[in-house]
């Protein structure tokens, strides 16, 4: 899955596509985490009138087909991403302690010194908005890869989504 003249990252220990940099993202923010605007959008039937008219005709309305549309967040149902249940303080640390355990040997030696420098900045943010966070991981559901946070920023209408950014590759398409 590439676009011409876009860039596409993956997940440094899966390989998991995780989003498009197109300009509704910011490249950094609070200590090396990549942030992603979403939109809600509609999914599903389309209304189309093809000017007939059934009761004219002697029919009824076509009970076959399921015109319901639902909406859903672009980055959920683009990446199939499953969401998970909300940490506590305890256990969002421990997740993080690991995380940096098996991201750390998998970054060339100058990402790790600027990983070791970003990642208390990040983790410090994240916490301070743990109550308001969504969790999100891939389709596969490993929890051995990044998390994928989302949470609504003061007045918005549609979520923000957070990454890790060293837990990213740059894969120019």
């Amino acid at each position: 899955m590439c676009f011409s003249n876009r860039l596409m990252f993956i997940q440094v220990m899966s390989s998991y596509l995780t989003h498009f940099h197109i300009r509704r993202s910011k490249m950094e923010c609070c200590g090396k985490l990549r942030e992603r605007y979403s939109d809600w959008v509609v999914k599903g039937a389309v209304d189309v009138d093809i000017g007939a008219n059934p009761s004219a005709e002697g029919g009824e309305e076509d009970d076959g087909v399921d015109d319901t549309a639902v909406k859903v967040v672009d980055i959920v149902d683009t990446f199939r991403l499953q969401e998970q249940p909300a940490f506590d303080k305890k256990t969002f640390l421990t997740y993080m302690k690991r995380y940096i355990k098996l991201l750390t040997p998998k970054l060339e030696p100058e990402a790790q010194e600027l990983f070791k420098k970003h990642i208390e900045q990040a983790t410090k943010f994240l916490l301070s908005k743990l109550s308001d966070l969504q969790f999100f991981v891939g389709e596969s559901m490993r929890d051995d890869n990044s998390f994928v946070f989302a949470y609504y920023k003061e007045g918005a209408t549609d979520p923000t989504f957070l990454y890790l950014a060293s837990g990213l590759k740059e894969v120019k398409c």
